[in-house]
């Protein structure tokens, strides 16, 4: 497995795919950079006018809910529809998922429009998303990982899709199939987003996988290593997000190999 984790690095870097994100205005940014770190391009683009084409353009589509208003929910909805229509995988990143009613609707309004190939998010967005009664903290997790892993079962098996939950130990769920990655650190959740840059990322790994499970596996793992390198040269959360992106564009085989934490 890890061989082929490390052979989807190496082919993602090497076709570059496109990634379009519809995201949220605090991390637009910071995404765009990470996807050109790791070796991905970016497209930020949000209005309903060019959807179609931009989906049609682009390997996957990133759909990101953490700041919402009408305009951009439309064209959510249009990116999911053209996504399926000509089988382009979508990442849905429920942020915030349960913080209000709104957002419960706008979700539900995407997966009526159509089947996301893989959501991604903390374990209170999971556990809302199945359904269970969660507290939450705005966007912030106020559950463990661990905790989430049936929430993610069930979420997986009745939208149909791969579910990666993120947290002290991250797991990538399709149906009763799990993989745990115990890579990353603390101090990534004090830098604001990077729960929405492996969402991005998991969108370019999707875009030229062969296998869509391995993908979410894959970006998981990269995102998980890349940060634990990271802290190890960091000062703080300031410095943590500048040295991310030196590592994501320098990782090597051998650091890979050396960080890699995975079990089934």
């Amino acid at each position: 497995m890890k061989e082929q984790i490390w052979n989807n690095i190496e082919r993602m870097r090497a076709e570059a795919p496109l990634v379009h994100n519809i995201t949220n205005a605090v991390v637009m940014n910071n995404t765009a950079n990470a996807l050109l770190a790791a070796g991905a391009s970016p497209i930020m683009a949000h209005a309903s006018e060019e959807i179609d084409e931009m989906v049609a353009l682009c390997g996957a589509t990133v759909i990101n809910i953490g700041t919402l208003d009408r305009f951009t929910v439309e064209s959510m909805k249009a990116a999911i529809r053209k996504a399926n229509e000509i089988g382009h995988p979508v990442v849905l990143d429920p942020v915030g998922a349960g913080a209000t009613s709104f957002r419960k609707k706008v979700l539900q309004d995407i997966l009526n429009a159509g089947t996301p190939r893989y959501i991604r998010g903390n374990a209170s967005e999971i556990m809302t998303m199945a359904g269970l009664s969660t507290k939450s903290k705005g966007v912030d997790s106020t559950e463990s990982s661990l905790n989430s892993l049936e929430a993610a079962r069930e979420l997986s098996s009745r939208v149909g899709c791969i579910v990666c939950v993120s947290g002290e130990t991250d797991l990538v769920v399709q149906g009763e199939r799990v993989i745990y990655l115990h890579n990353g650190s603390p101090m990534m959740e004090r830098v604001t987003g990077l729960g929405c840059t492996a969402s991005a990322i998991l969108g370019a790994f999707a875009a030229v996988a062969e296998d869509e499970f391995m993908a979410a596996v894959s970006a998981t793992s990269f995102m998980g290593i890349c940060g634990e390198i990271a802290v190890g040269m960091a000062q703080g959360p300031g410095t943590l997000q500048l040295y991310l992106y030196d590592v994501m564009y320098n990782l090597t085989r051998e650091q890979f190999m050396q960080c890699v934490q995975i079990s089934e």
